[in-house]
């Protein structure tokens, strides 16, 4: 009779490692031990988890053979080490059966072939999902404390710019974090996310993984990640099941914990809330105005121009379009609500032609160049007279108030003393 066995060690910690070698050579010697048994094989998997399958190459590879006819009989320790899925367990020994093969469990004295009710098998298998179950729940309280207490753990593999220094604590490694700084200034700058992927990976800069193509969502959770400003926001995800191993992001359902300034930043607080900010903004869809039903869409960040020419009549931006006109191409810019609307939001919009919009632009900043010492000037003097002048009322509005609650407390003290002495 073929047979194999199955070896199993939850963690891949040095004495689990040692029960996990000590498996091999017992099963080892006892299938050659018995005459009527030949060695089909030691299956064995190192640091997986029994409550799913999907991850045990080493038991799908003898589920394998077992369908290829290889393997007359499998044996293991005990249904724990088999599965800590009751569902799975069942399956899979029902697969078996159907296929005339046999599992032995040791520890529970059961062999599959010559029992005739599954009861026993369900039985313990409950016991060992119930035990996975319980020891999730413990490791998960054991988290939620230290994330309570402000212990922050890090993924070094997967944060570009940190490494774990001698005395254990987060370390800038400092030829990525000027990537970082870089990805920071290009978005503040108005680049777009696949704009500055394609520029960092023409310029062969590496991810946090080592790959030389950047992706956008590298770069957005590079943008949106507090570590690089020195924070850490705990329990940003949880798994919501122990045997699927499903993890979700956590939009309020559990607790989340800030810690501050915990670590060297790469990037100071204040690019790193104007990030937040601007990222905001372009994902935001928003109306423009109350006369148009239009909504701004996605940011563009294609054209210098995109976003920043607004509409006099309705309050849409404008939008780039590429005329035809004799063979050839003519760039203007035109209102959106007039392009998908027609003159029912907007009926009176200029259309602008980009050449004659940029020589325009162009003559206005030379001329603010050739006067700006006294538009700077002017600039600091009337902001200088709205502050002064928005000082003034804040001052004279406190002492209206002021004098307010000192009246109403006085009217209160004559009404309690003519209530007990009058």
């Amino acid at each position: 009779m073929r047979v194999a066995a199955y070896c199993r060690v939850s963690t891949e910690q040095e004495e689990q490692q040692n029960s996990y070698q000590v498996q091999i050579a017992y099963y080892t010697d006892l299938i050659n031990r018995k005459k009527e048994w030949t060695l089909a094989g030691i299956f064995a998997d190192e640091g997986i988890s029994g409550t799913q399958t999907k991850k045990r190459t080493e038991f799908n590879r003898m589920i394998r053979m077992c369908k290829n006819k290889k393997i007359d009989l499998v044996i293991t320790k005990s249904i724990s080490r088999f599965a800590r899925n009751t569902v799975d367990c069942l399956e899979y020994v029902r697969q078996l059966k159907d296929l005339g093969i046999g599992v032995i469990f040791e520890k529970e004295n059961i062999n599959t072939l010559t029992m005739t009710s599954e009861f026993m098998i369900a039985l313990y298998g409950s016991f060992a999902q119930a035990e996975s179950e319980s020891i999730s729940k413990n490791v998960s309280w054991g988290k939620e404390k230290a994330y309570r207490e402000g212990r922050v753990t890090f993924q070094y593999k997967h944060l570009l710019g940190y490494r774990k220094g001698a005395d254990g604590k987060p370390e800038i490694v400092p030829d990525e974090a000027e990537t970082v700084k870089l990805i920071f200034k290009m978005y503040l700058d108005g680049y777009t996310l696949l704009n500055i992927a394609q520029t960092l990976t023409e310029q062969n800069r590496l991810t946090a993984t080592g790959k030389k193509i950047w992706s956008k969502g590298e770069v957005q959770r590079i943008l949106k990640n507090e570590k690089y400003v020195g924070d850490a926001l705990l329990q940003k995800t949880f798994t919501v099941d122990c045997i699927t191993h499903k993890v979700v992001k956590n939009n309020g359902e559990r607790p989340m914990y800030l810690v501050t300034d915990h670590h060297a930043p790469i990037v100071d607080r204040d690019t790193f809330n104007r990030v937040q900010q601007e990222l905001a903004r372009r994902s935001s869809k928003r109306k423009i105005s109350d006369k148009t039903k239009t909504e701004q869409g996605k940011y563009s960040g294609k054209y210098s121009l995109s976003e920043l020419m607004i509409c006099g009549h309705c309050g849409t931006p404008y939008r780039r379009k590429t005329w035809i006109k004799n063979g050839e191409k003519l760039a203007v810019w035109r209102c959106i609500s007039r392009l998908e609307h027609g003159k029912k939001y907007c009926p009176d919009s200029p259309t602008i032609k980009e050449e004659s919009l940029h020589k325009a632009i162009i003559h206005a900043i030379n001329n603010y160049y050739s006067c700006r010492n006294d538009i700077a000037r002017i600039l600091k003097a009337n902001i200088g007279t709205v502050l002064e002048c928005q000082g003034q009322e804040e001052i004279l509005a406190t002492e209206k108030r002021l004098k307010e609650i000192n009246n109403a407390r006085n009217d209160d003290c004559v009404k309690i003393f003519s209530k007990y002495y009058w």
